[in-house]
């Protein structure tokens, strides 16, 4: 393959467009008229983020390397079709439903980062253990759709892959650093125009190439493999609905998504942000859809590519930058080259911001650090975005199975933060015992399923399960969900009989080693009147304990505007709590 010289030039021009825009957010983030707290300007962009610019980048979070690429690829592949590119559908229906049901009261709390209620509710331990698969998720994402990037770049311009991640990255890394959410904000603004404009003028000059029949034709018909509409075999029903499930709940409990949702100004934008993304992720899948179906409607012979077929030659995860490569004119191809460019750092950009938010706060602030400045803290979290930039970046260059990585650390963010989520935001009276209790169920559980691309193998043949050709046990029952649905149980049930041995005296108020039941006894999981009526419980042994609410805790978590917000709200129940 011949070197593009003016594909260099369209991407370095491309690149250093992304970089003015990301500097010039940053200037205007210190030129603003935000005299607040700067960690907040920094993770949470001073809760101004506009209507316009916060529905961009929370589409664009969505819409990153992996999203389009995989799209296409999920279309393309013969054995799956469009029945199963889920991603679409998955995402927007987990953006609606965050949305409608965890957006409002988490921006109502006025919380700063999605670990903020779990070491609120179950302490700065369990927010530490929690934060591990959470920053799994957000490292291996970006390391995986960097390592995308490096391989669509080789195939458009053939320049070294190496080269082109780690200029990404770099690119990435530095306006994240300077400006934080406001730069992460105002480049998705661009990135996603630049996926919009270069996809879309891509799809016409494909599917005119005298090598692409009619997509309406292969949709129902073979032609030169299986229709590209897909079909659902009835074994595979089960593990469809799983994989479905993981995208819609599975896409809610992640940092960079709760980021956005932090940044409104209300609850009710909010709100209206995720309704938007959610529109906006189904609109953007429209042309990675067609270049899929384009691509299994091409007869490669006809083109420069030539035989066997991507599918063929295992290049089905590269088949949009092939079509953008081998059906489109040279021009054309580098303004696609630009649009998946653009996918991928407005993904990278999130991700490494959300890892470092969440290790500055809730495990250098909160667990270590209770009384450290705010400058302190904007400087921790300019030195993680730098070193987990780099860590996503050594791993998109050195890791062989970084999908592998991220397939099973998004299981571990459905089945572990999804469930505990759910228990902090709306199932009153868990605590730490029960989260611990849930974290470990769940983990084992969706551990003994295995991870067929990790070549990791389970320990639980769940019915219906069979080996494939490496003697790997692969799954159709859906274990994922299941696990999750233990893992939520067991938080539930473990939680509300350790509170009922604690609260009836069968175990000593001594042994609350957690400080999770006994020490919380009056606000949130028990009742003073039961408390003290207990024949078994002695209140002189209550005296030493250390109350769960210090003073630096109440200014930590909530902020005036939150309060003022929940006391003008009838309906909160924790003012009705107090009543």
């Amino acid at each position: 393959m011949a070197f593009h010289l003016e594909g260099l030039i369209a991407i370095i021009l491309f690149y250093l467009a992304i970089l003015f825009v990301g500097i010039w957010a940053a200037w205007r983030t210190k030129n603003s008229r935000y005299d607040g707290d700067p960690r907040e300007g920094i993770i949470v962009g001073g809760r101004d983020i506009g209507l316009l610019v916060g529905a961009f980048t929370m589409t664009a979070t969505w819409v990153g390397g992996g999203y389009i690429n995989g799209t296409a690829e999920a279309v393309y592949v013969s054995d799956h079709g469009l029945a199963w590119a889920q991603a679409p559908i998955g995402y927007a229906l987990s953006l609606i439903v965050g949305g409608l049901f965890f957006a409002k009261p988490m921006r109502s709390k006025g919380y700063i980062t999605m670990l903020d209620p779990f070491q609120q509710i179950y302490g700065k331990r369990m927010g530490g253990l929690l934060f591990i698969p959470a920053l799994m998720g957000e490292m291996f994402w970006a390391a995986a759709i960097l390592s995308a990037l490096g391989a669509t770049i080789s195939v458009i311009i053939d320049i070294d892959i190496n080269i082109s991640v780690v200029v990404s990255a770099l690119i990435a890394t530095f306006y994240t650093l300077v400006g934080g959410l406001y730069s992460v904000a105002y480049t998705d603004v661009v990135q996603l125009f630049c996926i919009f404009l270069g996809l879309w003028i891509s799809v016409p000059f494909a599917m005119r190439h005298v090598a692409v029949t009619d997509i309406v034709v292969t949709a129902t018909e073979y032609v030169y493999q299986e229709p590209w509409l897909g079909v659902i075999k009835t074994d595979d029903v089960w593990s469809w609905i799983d994989s479905f499930l993981l995208l819609m709940l599975g896409g809610i409990p992640w940092q960079a998504y709760f980021q956005r949702v932090l940044s409104a100004s209300s609850a009710t934008y909010a709100q209206v942000l995720s309704l938007l993304a959610a529109f906006g992720c189904l609109l953007m899948a429209v042309p990675s859809i067609l270049i899929g179906a384009i691509g299994a409607s091409t007869d490669w012979n006809q083109t420069a590519y030539g035989l066997p077929d991507p599918q063929t030659r295992n290049e089905t995860d590269m088949i949009l930058p092939i079509v953008l490569q081998y059906l489109c004119p040279a021009y054309i191809s580098f303004f696609g080259l630009g649009a998946v460019s653009a996918a991928v750092m407005s993904s990278a950009d999130s991700s490494i911001l959300s890892a470092s938010s969440m290790f500055a706060r809730n495990i250098y602030q909160l667990s270590f650090r209770q009384n450290a400045s705010e400058m302190e803290i904007v400087w921790v979290m300019r030195v993680t975005v730098f070193v987990f930039g780099a860590a996503a970046t050594a791993m998109a260059l050195l890791a062989k199975s970084v999908y592998g990585l991220w397939y099973l650390s998004s299981d571990l963010v459905y089945i572990i933060i999804f469930p505990q989520l759910l228990c902090v935001l709306f199932i009153k009276g868990t605590n730490t015992y029960g989260s611990i209790v849930g974290y470990v169920f769940g983990l084992f559980l969706r551990i003994s399923g295995g991870e067929p691309y990790l070549y990791l193998q389970a320990l639980i043949c769940y019915p219906g399960c069979y080996t494939d050709k490496y003697n790997i046990y692969q799954q159709r029952f859906p274990f994922k969900t299941l696990s999750m649905l233990a893992s939520f149980v067991a938080n539930i049930s473990v939680s509300y009989l350790v509170k009922y041995l604690f609260e009836t005296g069968r175990i000593s108020p001594k042994f609350d080693f957690l400080n999770a039941v006994i020490a919380k006894h009056s606000e949130e999981n028990m009742d003073k009147t039961t408390l003290v009526k207990s024949d078994n419980i002695i209140l002189s042994e209550l005296a030493p304990v250390k109350p769960r609410h210090s003073v630096t805790l109440p200014t930590t978590f909530i902020n005036k505007e939150a309060i003022s917000d929940l006391d003008s709200s009838p309906e909160s129940p924790d003012i009705e709590d107090r009543k």
